[in-house]
C-alpha cells in the first residue's frame, strides 16, 4: 500500500491558486451560469448564503451568476451587492412553485429589466396576500397574468427515465408557450 495517494490530473478550479483571488479578478471569465440557485432564503432548499455563491462564481471565472429563491427574492438584494462588488453580472429571478397545481411546473423566471422586477414581485405579493405567513398561493394564470418582460425556463417534474408528462402538465407547457412565446 502506497504510503502518499496519487498526484491527481487535473486539480479542480475551486482549488486552484488562482481561484483563490480576489472577487472579479479572476483570469479567465466563464460564459455559464447555474440558473436554478436557490439560497438559504428558500428555508429548507438552500443552505448558503446569496452572496457567497455570487463570489464563488467570481472565484471560479464566471461573468454572471444567478439567484431564483423559491417564490421569493429574498436573496437578490445580497446578491446584487456582492455582485456589484465582483463586477459580474446577475440575473434576478425566482423559482414559481404553484399550489398544488396536479402537473403544472415549477417555472423558473427572471426580469430582464426594473419593470419586469416590478411585475415579478407584485406576482409574488399576490400569491403571499394569499397564503398563511411563510406560504404563498400562486396559480398558472397568475404567471400569465404578470409575464410581461419575464423569461421563463419550465422545470419538469421530476420523473423516472419510464415515466410520461400528463395532459395536465402537457397543458401548462402550451399556455406557457403562448403566452412567453409572443415576448419575441
Amino acid at each position: 500500500m502506497p504510503e502518499f495517494p496519487p498526484p491527481k490530473l487535473a486539480q479542480h478550479p475551486a482549488r486552484t491558486p488562482q481561484a483563490h483571488q480576489a472577487p472579479g479578478t479572476a483570469q479567465a471569465a466563464t460564459a455559464y451560469a447555474e440558473l436554478g440557485v436557490t439560497s438559504n432564503f428558500s428555508f429548507l432548499r438552500g443552505a448558503s448564503h446569496p452572496e457567497e455563491f455570487v463570489h464563488t462564481a467570481a472565484a471560479l471565472g464566471h461573468r454572471h451568476a444567478a439567484i431564483a429563491d423559491r417564490n421569493s427574492l429574498a436573496g437578490v438584494v445580497r446578491a446584487h451587492v456582492a455582485a456589484e462588488e465582483c463586477g459580474i453580472g446577475l440575473a434576478v429571478g425566482s423559482r414559481i412553485v404553484f399550489a398544488e397545481e396536479e402537473g403544472a411546473p415549477e417555472v423558473l423566471v427572471f426580469a430582464r429589466d426594473r419593470a419586469s422586477y416590478g411585475r415579478l414581485a407584485r406576482l409574488l405579493t399576490v400569491g403571499k396576500r394569499r397564503a398563511e405567513k411563510g406560504s404563498c398561493l400562486l396559480a398558472l394564470e397568475d404567471l400569465l397574468e404578470y409575464q410581461e418582460g419575464l423569461l421563463a425556463v419550465v422545470c419538469p417534474p421530476g420523473v423516472s427515465e419510464f415515466a410520461r408528462f400528463d395532459d395536465s402538465f402537457e397543458e401548462a407547457i402550451s399556455q406557457l408557450r403562448g403566452a412567453f412565446g409572443s415576448q419575441r
